[in-house]
């Protein structure tokens, strides 16, 4: 089982390619930019977080994401900026956050679905942006905090998740869980 990082500038990318390690997949962080040849034969992708601001613009690093997702046709999964990323890409809006979220905050999981398969309804994430995902064609709402609607969405038709928490820092319950989720998926 081969899941890349492609590493959108998160300083916790490394934790999502030790977690991805830890539930025995072959994984290395790869810069955005990297050619698709590098990833054809992977079997899904996590784009990583990062402190871009994407509701003020994509910087030209990160734009060379929109040719992989658009060759790549297996599960990808995007956090925090890689989420806001996959809502770009399939034609949503990003804007600043009405409150920012900084730190641990209540999820509420709305849709029964692959993702937080095994879950409680309610559990502890760790959030950490400023800019939030306002709408988002094409993908399913799958959990929201109190401060924000799209904490985590699926699409429709295609195995793409994202959330905007941060799964693989240790202060979010079920953190490894969500991944090992992620990599149940890929393997079908």
């Amino acid at each position: 089982m081969r899941v890349p990082v492609i590493d959108l500038g998160s300083q916790w990318t490394h934790r999502i390619w030790r977690t991805l390690r830890d539930l025995e997949c072959d994984s290395e962080i790869m810069p955005p930019d990297v050619p698709f040849a590098k990833i054809a034969d992977a079997d899904g992708l996590v784009l990583s977080g990062g402190a871009v601001r994407l509701a003020k613009g994509e910087d030209s690093k990160i734009s060379k994401c929109h040719a992989l997702l658009d060759e790549f046709k297996k599960p990808v999964m995007g956090v925090c900026a890689g989420q806001q990323f996959l809502a770009l890409h399939f034609g949503g809006k990003v804007a600043p956050a009405k409150t920012p979220e900084f730190g641990n905050v209540g999820l509420e999981v709305v849709e029964a679905n692959d993702l937080f398969a095994g879950m409680p309804k309610r559990f502890t994430v760790w959030a950490s942006h400023n800019d939030e995902v306002k709408s988002a064609p094409g993908f399913e709402l799958l959990a929201s905090s109190s401060d924000c609607k799209w904490h985590a969405f699926k699409h429709r038709r295609l195995p793409i998740y994202g959330t905007l928490f941060h799964p693989e820092v240790v202060h979010t319950q079920h953190g490894a869980e969500i991944y090992g989720n992620f990599v149940r998926v890929c393997k079908r």
